[in-house]
């Protein structure tokens, strides 16, 4: 389960502006080992988290590269999954280290989307006079849509903006403070501050009839923007901020030894590859 928030512009009126602000929270059992988001080793062009979970090492859930592309995927939320499935973090992988256009991706994509557990995929490109975002989930539509610039969107748990509350309430947030025109560092503080709101989001129909198989404990606990419940629940909140230049602000808050009291920060810098 995760969250993500995101205005997308790619000819934004002021050189002052961003092409791209995404805010994401990433949920996931405490103790499942991942790699926290760094370069994919020297001279990579390649910046993600990386799953290390036995079997599906090298996936990823959120991921920029030099050359303009991201990827970003999200868990649809179903009470049955099928464990043979194909690892759904391969999906943001393989777009970063693909020659293929986000669209074009995303419909190979679609045609397989059969073989794995439902998911959500966004897709972009962000090149020097242009930028594209994508969007692709395997329970919704058959084909891939290219989203409209200078829009706001929210995807969880379900298909793109699907009106959950928590969504609602992120996204109400997410808009209001995208709209302050703030320094980038202000900027980022206060869109973690939006990640780690765990003020319930109770009772929703729309998410729970969705939901239905899962607990009501975790229901409730699945309701808030930021997840607290034992042993899973949100463990890295990432900001990227893309600017009228090209320069990519890339900001991690990672928990620390599976304990929601430990947390650690890092930043990257860059401008994007020509």
């Amino acid at each position: 389960m995760c969250i993500i928030f995101f205005k997308f512009d790619p000819r934004p009126a002021s050189k002052n502006a961003y092409r791209l602000i995404l805010a994401a929270n990433r949920d996931e059992v405490y103790s499942r080992p991942s790699k926290a988001a760094d370069f994919w080793g020297s001279g990579s062009e390649i910046l993600s988290g990386l799953d290390l979970e036995e079997g599906k090492v090298g996936g990823s859930w959120l991921g920029i590269s030099k050359r303009g592309k991201l990827a970003a995927l999200t868990n649809y939320m179903e009470a049955k999954t099928n464990p043979d499935a194909h690892g759904r973090g391969f999906l943001v992988s393989n777009f970063l280290t693909e020659n293929m256009d986000s669209c074009s991706y995303l419909r190979k994509v679609s045609s397989e989307g059969h073989l794995y557990n439902g998911f959500n995929l966004l897709t972009a490109e962000f090149r020097a006079k242009e930028a594209t975002v994508c969007y692709y989930g395997n329970k919704g539509h058959s084909e891939p849509i290219s989203l409209k610039p200078a829009g706001i969107y929210g995807l969880s748990n379900s298909l793109l903006d699907t009106p959950w509350k928590k969504l609602l309430r992120g996204k109400q947030d997410f808009t209001s403070t995208v709209s302050k025109n703030l320094p980038s560092d202000s900027l980022v503080q206060e869109l973690l501050h939006i990640l780690n709101n765990e003020e319930l989001n109770t009772p929703d129909p729309t998410q729970e009839l969705q939901g239905e198989g899962y607990t009501s404990s975790m229901l409730r606990a699945l309701s808030a923007v930021c997840v607290r419940s034992p042993g899973y629940g949100t463990r890295t909140n990432t900001v990227i901020l893309v600017d009228a230049a090209g320069n990519v602000s890339f900001t991690e808050r990672n928990m620390a030894n599976c304990d929601v009291g430990q947390w650690s920060t890092r930043s990257f810098q860059f401008k994007l590859l020509d």
